[in-house]
């Protein structure tokens, strides 16, 4: 299952992993956010010890800031991070096997 990050421990798991990480920034209104979630479960099961598989609710205390911070117009997004740094994105409802080709590009 993925893990449930907030604002204030962002930046110590995506800056301090020492494998790559996955982001789905989502809320809970959002119906293909809603699709996505079994997805991104069964992404972070598969993962699990090779990548941190993470979700973001957008719309929980200061999480919007996140969003903004890079520059997240809609939902669902999933940001892929390694080293600290943004290296990928998608944006909308894909299927597993194009999520997981962008995560195991940065294995």
């Amino acid at each position: 299952m993925a893990k449930q990050i907030n604002a204030e421990d962002f930046d110590t798991i995506i800056t301090g992993s020492d494998v790559p990480v996955m982001l789905d920034l989502w809320a809970p209104w959002c119906g293909p956010c809603k699709a996505l979630g079994p997805t991104i479960d069964a992404i972070a099961e598969e993962y699990e010890g090779k990548a941190q598989v993470c979700k973001l609710n957008i719309d929980e205390g200061a999480n919007g800031e996140i969003a903004m911070r890079y520059g997240v117009a809609s939902i669902p997004t999933l940001l892929f991070f390694k080293g600290g740094e943004l290296k990928d994105r998608i944006v909308g409802l894909h299927p597993k096997d194009a999520i997981t080709e962008k995560l195991s590009d940065l294995l």
